[in-house]
């Protein structure tokens, strides 16, 4: 499946809402997408092998709360935030 990396206040901002990281894996559930994975910049940076940074680079990278969001591989539309947003509203109402 493709995931697409979402920030996640931006992602409540467009959806008018905030969810705790169980009720937003709950709604991803329901609609029939997955909620991968809950992490940020500097997590991945300190997570991969393979890039080398500095301390002050990697002080340096947003706390910021990334999604990681699988969506179905038939499902292009929800491969931005605009379409996911868009699908999730939908769904909601």
């Amino acid at each position: 499946m493709p995931t697409v990396a979402l920030k996640r206040d931006e992602l409540f901002h467009h959806l008018q809402w905030t969810y705790t990281d169980f009720e937003f894996d709950e709604l991803c559930f329901e609609f029939g997408v997955e909620l991968d994975e809950v992490t940020s910049e500097r997590e991945e940076a300190l997570k991969s092998a393979t890039a080398k940074l500095s301390k002050e680079k990697i002080a340096s990278l947003s706390e910021e709360v990334i999604y990681k969001i699988d969506v179905p591989a038939n499902r292009y539309d929800l491969l931005c935030m605009e379409g996911l947003t868009r699908a999730l509203l939908i769904f909601l109402e």
